[in-house]
């Protein structure tokens, strides 16, 4: 299975309706007991497994994205540059990373199909405000793809703001990709390339995976 699907894979757990209220909630369990709600909507649900775009994007913005921290998701990818941002800037840079990240997430629920999800033994020392929750995908016939969750706790309880496939970081993926524009033309010219990278995404159909 090739990165960029497992990223999606792995985007997809937590892109989910959360059957339990996140405050109050240890990390680990969070995820756990989010995974078979995932799996079960996805596989019963034709018009989301077909592309539905609007219907997908609804769902992610009323049950996914209260559960991620896009600022400091947004502070890590821009990196130093974010310290030289107006805040004009800051917001609208954050917008436009939340942005892409629900066109990912539009495509994540087209791509499962008979994957599962294991959740890591997990230990947290009391007191813990930022922990890692370690899982893996699993599908017949292939090699298990690690995935990390990076969470913190807030006032909301705990949220996600960066995830790790094979070793990869999203945030880390982004940022370098982010700093090349900024060095070429600034934080504007970083806002107006996702400003029409945004555009594009929503201008496009979304497709179905293939059966198999």
């Amino acid at each position: 299975m090739k990165k960029p699907y497992a990223l999606l894979l792995a985007l997809l757990l937590v892109a989910t309706p959360f059957a339990v209220a996140a405050e109050g909630v240890d990390p680990d369990v969070l995820i756990k007991e989010t995974v078979k709600e995932v799996l079960d909507v996805v596989q019963h649900d034709k018009d989301i497994r077909e592309g539905n775009q609007k219907k997908i994007l609804a769902l992610v913005d009323a049950k996914v994205l209260p559960h991620f921290d896009f600022t400091h998701m947004t502070r890590l990818v821009v990196g130093k540059a974010w310290r030289t941002a107006t805040p004009e800037q800051k917001k609208i840079l954050e917008a436009e990373f939340r942005n892409l990240l629900v066109r990912t997430y539009t495509k994540a629920f087209t791509v499962y199909r008979d994957q599962n999800v294991e959740v890591k033994p997990f230990k947290m020392a009391s007191g813990a405000t930022d922990v890692t929750v370690k899982t893996a995908i699993v599908q017949p016939g292939a090699q298990p793809i690690p995935v990390n969750y990076d969470m913190e706790k807030t006032d909301g309880g705990w949220k996600v703001y960066d995830l790790t496939v094979e070793g990869v970081s999203l945030v880390n993926t982004h940022r370098g990709s982010f700093a090349e524009k900024v060095q070429q033309a600034g934080i504007d010219g970083l806002i107006s390339s996702l400003v029409e990278m945004n555009k594009a995404a929503a201008a496009a159909p979304v497709k179905k995976a293939e059966s198999k």
